[in-house]
């Protein structure tokens, strides 16, 4: 059975940091990615890996502040946040899936995580 546990999620001030982590049991997947959503908002695109292209790939409210990375002998993966602002205050998710291209559309993953809370306060 899959399963995806997300850990690391709280409640910081604007400017520190925060790692979330996500351990992934039962496969492995050639995509993992990051979504977060925020109360009244759609779910917004965050982060992913892709291994199958070696690539990484940043929403725009991000890049440069985030980072994406992912231990293979743990079968985890890491989101880095720095200079954490406010908006950045949602519930984050962790997802996983399978496939080729860009894998920054969350209606292509399949398997989901329960989500971890974080919150920035001003």
């Amino acid at each position: 059975q899959v399963q995806l546990v997300e850990s690391g999620g709280g409640l910081v001030q604007a400017g520190d940091s925060l790692r979330l982590s996500c351990a992934a049991s039962g496969r492995t997947f050639s995509n993992m990615g990051w979504f977060r959503q925020a109360p009244g908002l759609e779910r917004e695109f965050v982060a992913a890996m892709s291994w199958s292209a070696g690539s990484t790939y940043y929403g725009d409210s991000v890049k440069g502040r985030f980072t994406i990375s992912r231990d293979n002998a743990k079968n985890t993966v890491y989101l880095q946040m720095n200079s954490l602002k406010p908006e950045d205050t949602a519930v984050y998710y962790c997802a996983a899936k399978n496939g080729w291209g860009r894998p920054i559309y969350s209606d292509e993953y399949n398997y989901w995580g329960q989500g971890t809370q974080v919150t920035v306060s001003s």
